[in-house]
């Protein structure tokens, strides 16, 4: 806190609470006995003070003009990273014009320089366009974003040393004092990176992440399962006793097999979680049951490849162009949620079998606990339907998501609460209410117990199913928080926002791990890899990127849709990837690959490796006639369903 005014508005704050002690001693360490007793000073303006300036304003455009020859005239190995200080200094001054009333030349200066800016910052620029007096500034979420945050600019010693050479021989005071106060240059040591490297990682609302915001440790390997196979393991040696001709050969095969798909689980991973890093329910009957189930259809699973790509069940929604919100299918592909803008929530059995409700009180007296079949002893058969509707929500429904067991449902809505509800009673439990506004996404921890959710104020939160607070609130995005996911280990959460960036948050600590930008628009989709080690994120800006967690680097660049894509899935396996997206288009990666190759490359931990291009990449495209896709789901034994609505002429 360098910056006088800074320390003057903590000072009125202290003042405007009665904290005299602390105000005596900021006082004496900062150096500020001889202030009058009665200095008043506004807290809220304080920050803006910085733009406060008796330079010429029509200095400005000269400036800036003398500042784009001496990027155009650098050599080639300087010029790209020299020129990504062209966009900050522009905003700033444009503040800074506006700030000191000076709206004629902050128009000017708009319009002649405007348009030259990267085309993923012209949508921030048409909103800085609109602010062109000194009162439009306070509170608006851009200007705000600007004077309380540093852009930041990875940057070669080099390079940053040939900069402020120039500005000294210049003496460009209105560029010099942009630069010391609002951009962060965060330095390596080496040759200055080329233009792709420094479009790869460019993009978000203020620059780039810092080398530091990626360095802590992140367990990203998977939590041991080993009590499932000892479960399904167990179950067969009577059998083979009995038998051991042809029945041992079937079974034994089939459980050796099961063994060897999840013999990553049983192996000690060096960068999973400790079991109890955070807690984790215990799980109850059911969810064995469930979990053994699970197990032993993923022996009848198909391999996926290349040479073999999955088949697709593809369900259109008729007549719900403009009322269809979300859609959402349960883990064991059982049910299908869909969420619709009259704020109602309908579900469907996508199996023979029926929606059932749990009998009255009276008849569960009657039912014998004991008995194996319990479960279904308790469900009644003469209410069985084959889709059922939630009313609660007082807007549109954005999102929803199953439980592992599926007993509970949750969903999230406009009217910015998320609700709660029974399976099996088919009633509302809960409504979590916290958020601020519209609530865009919510997810359950594969592990269950907790979930996430994300939200136009800026935020995402933990919450647990039997508490009302949130454990914790994440914030640090500067724009919407669009759509969330938990890590398969359940120990981190990965959220993508409207400030074109994503961000891993530490369950435990609440802080985030890793910050990744090259984004170049809102990112509307995430999904973590089987394995947990990469994540892949698809945006407005048609790409889907795939990120590195070990060192949050960005490595690869899926380019084949032509519009914004709203759903990743991966197949069981591991081995593919699927996109789906607005322009109505399947697209099928050969995810495998793109990890083979990435082994055994050297990895720079200074610099974002070389970024993979997807063509190489892409198995298959399928088109649906005309009906760009809600959302993708991989069943347990890799059939891929897609759920979209149909868009009529």
């Amino acid at each position: 806190m360098t910056n006088k005014n800074d320390l003057l508005a903590v000072l009125q704050v202290l003042k405007k609470y009665n904290l005299k002690g602390t105000e005596t001693i900021l006082k004496q360490e900062a150096n500020l006995t001889d202030l009058p007793e009665n200095f008043n000073h506004d807290a809220s303006d304080s920050v803006l003070q910085a733009y406060q300036s008796e330079g010429d304003p029509n200095s400005y455009e000269s400036c800036y003009i003398e500042l784009l020859k001496f990027v155009d005239s650098s050599l080639d190995i300087y010029k790209y990273e020299l020129s990504m200080i062209l966009y900050p200094v522009f905003v700033h001054m444009y503040i800074e014009l506006v700030y000191n009333g000076h709206e004629e030349q902050a128009k000017k200066l708009m319009k002649k320089f405007g348009p030259e800016q990267e085309y993923y910052y012209q949508s921030d620029l048409k909103k800085l366009e609109m602010i062109t007096k000194r009162d439009q500034m306070s509170g608006n979420d851009l200007t705000d974003t600007f004077k309380s945050n540093e852009f930041i600019i990875r940057i070669s010693r080099d390079t940053l040393s040939l900069l402020k050479r120039h500005l000294q021989e210049k003496k460009a005071s209105v560029v010099m004092n942009i630069v010391n106060e609002h951009l962060y240059f965060d330095l390596y040591e080496g040759v200055a990176r080329n233009k792709k490297q420094c479009d790869a990682t460019a993009g978000a609302i203020l620059g780039e992440a810092r080398r530091q915001d990626n360095k802590v440790k992140v367990y990203y390997g998977l939590l041991k399962e080993t009590d499932f196979q000892q479960m399904t393991t167990q179950a067969p040696p009577p059998e083979e006793d009995d038998d051991e001709g042809p029945d041992s050969d079937k079974p034994k095969k089939k459980k050796q097999k099961k063994d060897s798909l999840f013999s990553k689980k049983s192996k000690t991973d060096p960068n999973a979680p400790s079991s109890d890093r955070i807690p984790i329910p215990q799980l109850r009957d059911n969810d064995k049951a469930e979990k053994i189930r699970a197990l032993r259809e993923a022996q009848k699973r198909v391999n996926l490849g290349p040479d073999n790509l999955p088949s697709v069940c593809y369900y259109t929604l008729l007549n719900s162009i403009y009322s269809v919100t979300s859609a959402e299918i349960s883990e064991d592909s059982s049910l299908l949620a869909i969420g619709f803008s009259d704020s109602t929530i309908k579900i469907w059995s996508l199996t023979p079998s029926k929606l059932r409700e749990l009998k009255p009180a009276e008849m569960l007296k009657e039912i014998d606990r004991d008995v194996d079949d319990v479960l279904v002893r308790m469900m009644d058969d003469r209410k069985a339907e084959t889709s059922r509707v939630f009313h609660g929500h007082t807007g549109p429904v954005y999102r929803c998501s199953f439980t592992f067991d599926r007993s509970l449902l949750l969903s999230c809505s406009e009217d910015s609460t998320i609700r709660l509800w029974s399976l099996q009673t088919w009633s509302c439990l809960v409504v979590y209410k916290g958020h601020l506004n519209p609530v865009w996404d919510v997810k359950f921890s594969p592990h269950g117990h907790y979930f996430v959710s994300c939200s136009h104020d800026k935020t995402a939160r933990i919450w647990t199913t039997d508490s009302h607070q949130p454990l914790r609130i994440f914030t640090g995005h500067l724009a919407d928080v669009d759509c969330c996911v938990f890590h398969p280990n359940s120990n981190y959460v990965a959220t993508g926002s409207s400030d074109r960036t994503v961000r891993l948050w530490d369950v435990l600590s609440g802080n985030h791990v890793r910050l990744m930008t090259g984004h170049k628009g809102p990112i509307y989709s995430l999904a973590f890899s089987i394995d947990g080690r990469y994540l892949v994120s698809g945006s407005s800006d048609t790409r889907v990127l795939v990120w590195d967690l070990a060192h949050g680097h960005l490595i690869a660049s899926l380019e084949g849709h032509t519009s914004t894509i709203h759903s990743l899935c991966f197949s069981r396996d591991g081995t593919i990837l699927a996109t789906g997206a607005l322009d109505c288009n399947l697209n099928i990666w050969d995810f495998s690959k793109l990890c083979d190759d990435l082994v055994g490359e050297n990895v720079n931990v200074s610099h974002n490796p070389d970024v993979k291009k997807g063509e190489q990449y892409l198995l298959r495209t399928f088109p649906t006639k005309q009906s760009p896709f809600l959302t993708l789901h991989f069943t347990r034994r890799n059939l891929l369903y897609g759920v979209g609505m149909f868009e009529s002429n």
